[in-house]
């Protein structure tokens, strides 16, 4: 059966103040790696943005969105296919959100004084999908994990920019939650060997098509460029 390699998770200047990769060269270092498709999702508002906090809300939404459209065009030229998402942060949670596009979030700027669980039912009444990214990740700016198992369609379970304890503890999570499991690099950078991703038995045509996989809880794999072992995850008594 033919498989379709997608990355989930993946930053770009200016929207990513850690990011070093504007959206073109992105989408020429995963072409190059063999992947179908992307998702931009770049922090927003409330996460570590590039983009001045100080302007008006349809501005920064403007240019909040110019390094997804940059890999977009330039994905168009070279084949590969290219997503909009973005990477909110709420107390510390970070949530990777699918099929909101531009015009959705100039409409919206009350996301920004959501709790987690209001963000999650506008997501669905919306018609998108909320992943929480790396819930497990342990890491200078984060002050704390939360975890929101009914507030969210699945998890991240694998990270490749994490280290194995991190993403030991997120797998068993999934695993036990009975919550849907993604994967991704959580890239910010070119040239790095340890990306991940998903692979889907359909080439998708839009992110409402990546929506769907998760809301339908579709069979995915979780790609790993360079895979550690989890086997014993499967009878760990943790």
């Amino acid at each position: 059966m033919e498989k379709y390699l997608y990355e989930t998770h993946c930053h770009t200047t200016p929207a990513s103040r850690c990011a070093s990769a504007k959206g073109e060269e992105m989408a020429d270092y995963y072409k190059s790696k063999g992947y179908t498709g992307i998702i931009v999702t770049d922090h927003f508002f409330n996460g570590n943005t590039g983009i001045d906090r100080s302007l008006p809300w349809n501005e920064w939404v403007e240019q909040f969105c110019t390094g997804y459209e940059n890999a977009k065009k330039r994905g168009g030229q070279i084949g590969l296919d290219v997503f909009f998402g973005f990477e909110y942060n709420k107390n510390g949670a970070e949530f990777l959100i699918y099929g909101l596009g531009k015009d959705w979030l100039l409409k919206h700027e009350e996301i920004m004084s959501l709790r987690v669980s209001e963000l999650y039912k506008l997501v669905c009444e919306s018609g998108g999908a909320m992943i929480q990214a790396h819930p497990f990740r342990q890491a200078p700016y984060l002050e704390r994990i939360a975890i929101y198992p009914e507030y969210c369609d699945g998890v991240e379970s694998v990270n490749t920019a994490n280290n194995f304890f991190c993403n030991q503890n997120a797998i068993w999570y999934a695993n036990t939650f009975k919550l849907y499991a993604t994967c991704g690099s959580d890239c910010h950078w070119i040239g790095r060997e340890d990306l991940g991703g998903v692979y889907t038995g359909r080439k998708l045509q839009s992110i409402d098509d990546y929506v769907s996989v998760i809301k339908n809880k579709e069979p995915i794999e979780l790609y790993e460029m360079k895979p550690a072992n989890y086997d014993f995850m499967q009878n760990a008594d943790l």
